[in-house]
């Protein structure tokens, strides 16, 4: 009995520390590297403030109404405690943070109005993000399951879906906003740091919602140009034997109907485009790391690793032939 009574002690002790390590990380919003999650930042930290507050004075009447003397009893039983408290607190207490929440979304509303600079267009997919940046010639430079920012510079997202309804949350950099079929919602986006943080779907949108994320690089404004002139070029040729027959198989066996990789035969649209996939941060819509195993598995096993997504699994492909399929894709950089 004793020994339960420490274990309980100790997890007790415990819980906290793992609450707070669990507010950690790329996916934070006690972590704002954004001005908009910035500007969110303090109305989180005041209803979290006035919700203890409320609930620490809930308790301390009720152990009052229980345990106190009887004259104290009988006034928390009075008229003026139960108006005060029951009907003006409330009121006043959630008109305040009412009117505090409008101005912190006005303030987003009118800044997506005035702001211009970069536009980005994020689609929700099923399960997975198309991203279309326009390249240094107005061009349109399309990838997929990333978003990359200039950090101090406002950027423009349109939030679209040709499917279901979605909603984009990075919670390190904004607020969250709906994705919805035929319509096209702004917000802005400024990273005021560079870093990597990741996003997710916040909209339960069937079966594969929850393997739906995708990763926020802010990059130094120089390194961002320089990243989307590279992004905006046709795929690298294959630097060895066995990436050349990576391709061969990827144009032989269809993926091209699929998938599109510039400068290739490669034109497919119903999947992410690939012509420089091998340098994102992750593969499956932020669920895997990025390299030559990880694409292998995905190609023979997606239907396990992220179940009901649309590619179907190949699995004819011999042993070599998966390798080198792997080894081609990981080179796209």
């Amino acid at each position: 009995m004793r020994r339960t009574r420490g274990r309980f002690r100790r997890a007790c002790l415990l819980l906290p520390f793992a609450a707070l390590a669990g507010c950690s990380g790329v996916q934070s919003v006690l972590s704002p590297s954004g001005v908009e999650a910035l500007r969110i930042d303090p109305l989180f930290w005041m209803a979290t403030g006035v919700s203890a507050a409320v609930t620490l004075m809930v308790v301390v009447l009720v152990a009052v109404a229980l345990y106190g003397p009887a004259r104290w009893r009988a006034r928390l039983g009075g008229d003026r405690v139960v108006i005060g408290g029951g009907i003006v607190l409330p009121i006043v207490v959630l008109t305040g943070l009412f009117a505090y929440g409008l101005f912190v979304m006005q303030a987003g509303a009118v800044r997506a109005e005035q702001d211009g600079g970069t536009t980005v267009t994020v689609t929700g997919k099923l399960w997975w993000w198309e991203v279309v940046y326009e390249g240094p010639d107005g061009e349109e430079v399309l990838s997929a399951n990333e978003l990359r920012l200039p950090v101090g510079q406002p950027v423009r997202l349109r939030l679209e879906s040709d499917n279901v309804i979605h909603s984009l949350w990075a919670p390190q950099i904004a607020g969250k906003l709906d994705m919805i079929p035929g319509r096209t919602n702004e917000v802005v986006f400024e990273a005021t740091e560079p870093g990597i943080s990741r996003g997710q779907c916040a909209e339960y949108c069937g079966g594969a919602h929850a393997l739906m994320a995708f990763y926020v690089v802010a990059m130094p404004p120089e390194e961002y140009e320089a990243w989307l002139a590279r992004e905006a070029g046709a795929a690298p040729e294959p630097a060895t034997e066995q990436q050349a027959r990576g391709r061969e198989i990827f144009m032989e066996h269809g993926c091209g109907g699929c998938h599109q990789v510039r400068g290739t035969g490669a034109q497919g649209l119903i999947g992410p485009d690939l012509t420089h996939v091998g340098s994102r941060m992750s593969l499956a819509a932020g669920i895997m790391p990025n390299d030559e195993e990880a694409f292998a598995r995905w190609i023979s096993e997606n239907q396990h690793i992220k179940p009901e997504n649309k590619m179907p699994p190949f699995r004819q492909f011999s042993e070599e032939e998966l390798s080198a399929l792997a080894a081609y894709l990981d080179s796209l950089e």
